[in-house]
């Protein structure tokens, strides 16, 4: 299992560099993911929320750039001279990054975002992924850590909440990811169907098949 020094550090200059390139390449799709998710959604739909927990498109993608600036401004070292609403822990506390707020326009979100990915960019490149970096917020015995493991920590964060923006954009108005035109709606209807009936017959396997 991974742990905050197991960064890949211990390889050759152009391997590290070449490896430190795919992670950025592939966390720049991730981004791409999120952000393309809001397309063709008026203003109320990427703000509002759409699970119990108040999950939200606009909000995934503040979140996101919040922590790009976190993780490689003040945990390296790196002042990324961009202007962020708030600092405070009370903030985050009250879930402030989770969501824009009504003076919080999308083109302003969206422009944190990029600005905060090109830091995370320029901040890897410069400083290499052995360079060292405390995370305050994490526990004593990991918060000592390296950029290389705070990149890897970043891609898959990232790619995880892509995979959230799909469901929220699909629950929004059923727009679904590249596979939606393999069906039609009849046919996507069928499907459902096929999954509910396979739910429905599912039965609690009996002590003999689980011997």
């Amino acid at each position: 299992m991974a742990t905050p020094s197991d960064d890949g550090t211990s390889g050759s200059p152009d391997a590290l560099k070449a490896l430190v390139e795919v992670e950025l390449r592939y966390l720049q799709r991730s981004r791409e993911r999120v952000v393309s998710r809001l397309d063709g959604l008026e203003e109320h739909a990427v703000r509002r929320p759409v699970t119990p927990t108040g999950t939200n498109l606009l909000g995934l993608v503040k979140h996101l750039a919040l922590g790009e600036l976190s993780y490689f401004d003040q945990c390296v070292g790196r002042p990324s001279g961009v202007e962020v609403p708030f600092e405070d822990d009370a903030s985050y506390d009250d879930d402030l990054d989770m969501y824009a707020l009504p003076g919080e326009s999308r083109a302003w979100v969206l422009d944190l975002y990029r600005r905060a990915a090109a830091h995370t960019d320029a901040t890897v490149r410069e400083l290499g992924p052995g360079a060292p970096a405390t995370v305050p917020w994490w526990r004593e015995e990991v918060r000592q850590t390296t950029v290389g493991y705070l990149l890897t920590h970043v891609l898959h964060e990232t790619a995880q909440h892509a995979g959230h923006a799909d469901v929220l954009r699909e629950l929004a108005d059923g727009a679904a990811g590249p596979d939606h035109d393999e069906r039609d709606a009849a046919g996507w209807a069928a499907h459902v169907a096929r999954v509910q009936a396979a739910a429905d017959g599912w039965t609690s396997p009996t002590a003999a098949d689980t011997m």
